[in-house]
């Protein structure tokens, strides 16, 4: 695939940055990850690495300095996330660092950022998002989750699902309506509560796969003090909003369907094509193979585009974000439908216990066949999660074309 062009100074931290993940990214932390097929890291790899990198001063790229980060600029973080995914590092849990963070610089009190962002940074607060419910997903402003002020507390009733991680969390930041009588978005609040506060009951829903990402987190009387709201009372779906543009747009996109790709053609090096040659050799597959790598491409560069005004301070815009997410989720689904055409009969194999940080034993098949079926089957929600794509279309047609 093409590369991109950089100067001396880029290139030098791109050789400090590749130098710190190899010498870090240690054989063991490999073997973790090697049979990951979940979006993110699972719980003690992405505790580990977490660590690893907010010791280094990187867990943080688009963080200001005055609250911790590196202060990188955008072709210095598009260059350690191109690093992490070239080396394939745990993908860590994105709700601490590049939401609930961006989102407390924005709108939380001097107390708040004083307290918080430290224990985001350390990884001593382990984040959660408390926004989808059973009957509110991406018409996320119905949400029914109930807070009621009483005195210095509010009194919280509902439940939130497909909780990513809730069961590793500490810490979960959540959409409750605070006025039932107002306009479905002018009476949501934003408030954060450690999740062993009384009430709190975490029940596991597992994937199609058998992994164990999701969770429907029930509340039931949670007292939540006033003091862990973020914005005013009833003015949360404006915080909700900011939010939503670092989780739909603030990560490069292109880099890891790149590498997913590369992936994807090395195991058509040693799989057979009816033929019995390579499945790399078959016409119609490297057709296929070769249409993906333009679009990954073209996503690629896009992205490169709309990230440069981006840190954690500033969003990357709705339109920009909506942009990333759709493509993204596209081109995602494309190399995960490809890999699993890779690995032909394989596919059809219930791999569940070769998989996670601690497999229960080895893959059926060769090691490359252990996660592409399940990796294709969680990517199935990636056009949901984060902003169905037909709610971004319906964004871009509105703030882009103006309909």
């Amino acid at each position: 695939m093409g590369a991109f062009e950089e100067n001396e100074a880029n290139a030098r931290f791109r050789a400090e940055v590749r130098g710190f993940l190899e010498t870090h990214y240690t054989a063991d932390l490999r073997a973790m990850r090697a049979r990951s097929a979940g979006v993110f890291a699972e719980g003690e790899l992405a505790r580990r690495w977490h660590r690893i990198l907010a010791h280094k001063g990187w867990i943080a790229p688009a963080w200001p300095r005055e609250h911790g980060g590196p202060g990188w600029d955008a072709e210095q973080r598009d260059i350690f996330h191109e690093e992490c995914a070239r080396i394939k590092a745990p993908v860590l849990p994105a709700f601490g660092v590049s939401l609930c963070g961006p989102v407390i610089m924005r709108f939380g009190t001097a107390e708040q950022k004083a307290y918080f962002l430290p224990r985001i940074l350390s990884g001593e607060h382990y984040w959660c998002q408390g926004y989808s419910e059973p009957g509110a997903g991406s018409d996320l402003a119905s949400l029914q989750t109930r807070a009621v002020r009483d005195g210095d507390h509010y009194v919280v009733d509902g439940s939130k699902i497909w909780t990513t991680h809730a069961h590793h969390a500490n810490w979960i930041f959540m959409l409750v309506r605070t006025d039932p009588d107002a306009k479905v978005q002018a009476g949501i609040t934003f408030l954060i509560c450690p999740l062993d506060t009384p009430g709190i009951t975490i029940r596991p829903i597992l994937s199609m796969s058998g992994e164990h990402e999701l969770n429907q987190v029930f509340f039931e009387g949670v007292r939540v003090p006033v003091a862990n709201r973020l914005g005013a009372e009833n003015a949360g779906w404006t915080v909700a909003k900011y939010l939503l543009e670092f989780e739909r747009g603030g990560q490069p996109a292109g880099v890891a369907q790149r590498v997913g790709l590369e992936d994807v053609e090395a195991i058509a090096r040693r799989e057979p094509a009816g033929s019995g040659s390579a499945l790399i050799d078959d016409p119609g597959f490297r057709r296929k193979a070769a249409a993906q790598e333009i679009e990954v491409l073209a996503l690629e560069w896009t992205s490169r585009r709309l990230s440069g005004a981006s840190d954690a301070a500033s969003s990357v815009g709705g339109v920009a974000a909506s942009v990333k997410k759709l493509l993204g989720s596209q081109k995602t689904q494309g190399v995960t439908e490809l890999a699993l055409e890779a690995i032909g009969t394989y596919a059809q194999a219930d791999q569940r216990q070769a998989l996670g940080n601690a497999p229960a034993g080895p893959p059926v098949g060769p090691e490359h066949a252990a996660t592409p079926a399940a990796r294709y089957l969680n990517m199935r929600a990636v056009t949901i999660f984060g902003g169905a794509s037909e709610i971004q279309r319906n964004i871009l047609a509105r703030l882009a074309l103006g309909l």
